[in-house]
């Protein structure tokens, strides 16, 4: 059966099963994009009963979520520190932002901007869906209503049911930022942070509306000026974002989209917790 026909037949299934807030933008959706939208929906298909979950932002067990880890290399991300805790889990959706000097330089990373959206019950209770939801919300397009951008908008994740909990910018060209406070019911944190180490995305990592490559996975270590008791983001799973090689015929500025988890841990490293 065709992806498109698998698609509708999906959304058709979808439209009973939950409240109709994510808004497909169906012109942004490529034929590998039909693909990514069908495989989510058939394995949401075969979670039906349970997908309730999608529809709300419950505490979950965060016990039994297991960040995504790729095979030990030189370059593999550390562990969280020991004493911290998961707190929270995110699919970020959004820009990575870069600036071009000339036709032939390569484009510069200038920040990324994305709306967070609470995927912890998610990631603790069907982590199977995590993937193949960013992968789809990828291809879903951005949705956005005039004048909205990725830190305004208040729309659930499209194709799924997840709501807003927080917005991801960066404060300067060194510092990414996560503000946690998006629902004022479940204020998690706000967190000022700088790069402590980076690793390649897999060579299979789902590729952007374009073509684009994964951009890499991240550990990030909170600064001063972080609430919640924020320690460390990780993030990981990453879908498209990287810019082309050369600034050859593009714009002075422009932005790719991506899509990833964000993992949030808190508390005491435990050497502080023994001094």
């Amino acid at each position: 059966m065709h992806a498109s026909t698998l698609l509708l037949s999906a959304l058709a299934a979808f439209a009973v099963a939950a409240p109709t807030y994510p808004q497909l933008n169906v012109d942004a959706v490529t034929p590998a994009g039909l693909d990514a939208l069908s495989d989510y929906f058939n394995k949401l298909a075969q979670k039906v009963q349970q997908s309730k979950s999608l529809a709300e932002a419950p505490a979950c067990d965060l016990t039994k979520a297991v960040l995504p880890r790729q095979p030990p290399s030189p370059s593999s991300l550390p562990d969280p520190t020991k004493g911290l805790v998961l707190k929270h889990v995110a699919i970020g959706r959004g820009t990575q932002n870069y600036t071009c000097a000339n036709d032939t330089a390569a484009p510069v990373l200038a920040g990324a901007v994305a709306a967070l959206y609470n995927a912890s019950c998610l990631a603790a209770a069907q982590p199977e869906l995590m993937g193949p939801l960013a992968q789809a919300s990828l291809a879903a397009g951005l949705a956005l209503r005039p004048g909205e951008t990725p830190l305004t908008v208040t729309a659930r994740l499209a194709p799924s049911q997840l709501v807003v909990s927080g917005r991801h910018f960066f404060r300067d060209p060194t510092t990414p930022f996560f503000d946690l406070d998006a629902q004022p019911a479940d204020q998690i944190g706000t967190a000022p942070t700088a790069k402590n180490n980076t690793e390649p995305a897999p060579a299979g990592a789902p590729r952007g509306q374009k073509g684009e490559a994964a951009v890499p996975w991240l550990k990030l270590l909170a600064k001063e000026g972080a609430t919640g008791d924020l320690r460390e983001v990780y993030r990981v799973e990453t879908v498209g974002g990287s810019a082309p090689p050369s600034c050859k015929d593009m714009p002075a500025s422009f932005e790719v989209q991506y899509a990833a988890q964000y993992w949030f841990y808190e508390g005491k490293p435990q050497e502080q917790q023994q001094s």
